[in-house]
């Protein structure tokens, strides 16, 4: 095994990345045979070690990107309240298709999140008044599903459409398609959140459904006007020659 991670690493050039996960497989498969095949007794590959990833800033929308993108999906209600959801509710992809319409009661969003794990959002005045939007045609549609959002086919939206209604409003608002995806919509909620609400860390962790917090660490990141704010803190800054 160590000599297959050493030979993706010189031989095929892996990146960290890649070879962390081929060890992660590795990892599952022998895990797999001792505690649900019962074939060994000690798996030998438990003390095989990932390489340390770099930690990476994921990009994100700013304020106003986020904002142009909101006013050129006005003339779709459905896709208006899809754009809606994740800048102000931070849903993953999946959890954004598998909505149901009982899931929207009141002020609360209810998602089911990874591992069928359930969490309770609370909705914006925003969010509250794109869904009551698209509700009201949504009613007027009869429906062999439960789906919040339909296609055009009347069932319930995949995954794919929504990245396609992503892209579609993106270049509708003269952005990058190709750095802005459903997940960059998720983070940039997640990162006006945490610039200009003051949310705290732990907060933040249950809005994300994040089970480590490590993982929610990367939401906090500190741009370059904070971090030109907190030099110009310094009481030194302002004594000229």
């Amino acid at each position: 095994m160590y000599n297959f991670i050493s030979h993706c690493q010189t031989e095929l050039k892996a990146s960290a990345g890649t070879r962390a996960r081929k060890i992660v497989s590795i990892r599952q498969f022998w895990k797999y045979l001792r505690t649900k095949a019962h074939l060994i007794d000690i798996n030998i590959a438990e003390e095989l070690e990932t390489p340390k990833l770099p930690r990476r800033i994921p990009k994100y929308l700013t304020l106003e990107e986020s904002v142009r993108l909101l006013i050129v999906s006005k003339k779709s209600p459905r896709d208006h309240c899809i754009l809606t959801i994740f800048l102000n509710c931070a849903l993953r992809l999946s959890e954004l298709a598998s909505l149901n319409v009982d899931q929207v009661s009141n002020d609360v969003l209810t998602v089911m999140g990874k591992g069928n794990k359930e969490r309770k959002i609370f909705l914006t005045p925003a969010a509250k008044k794109a869904i009551n939007a698209w509700l009201q045609i949504r009613c007027t549609i009869h429906l062999g599903t439960k789906a919040l959002f339909i296609s055009r086919n009347n069932n319930r939206i995949t995954t794919r459409a929504i990245q396609d209604i992503i892209k579609k409003y993106v270049i509708a608002s003269e952005l990058d398609p190709a750095e802005i995806s459903a997940h960059k919509l998720r983070h940039t909620a997640a990162t006006l959140m945490y610039k200009y609400g003051k949310v705290d860390i732990r907060a933040l962790q249950k809005i994300l459904g994040h089970e480590n917090i490590a993982t929610t660490e990367i939401y906090t990141h500190i741009d370059e006007h904070q971090l030109q704010s907190a030099v110009n803190s310094n009481p030194l800054a302002m004594m000229f020659n």
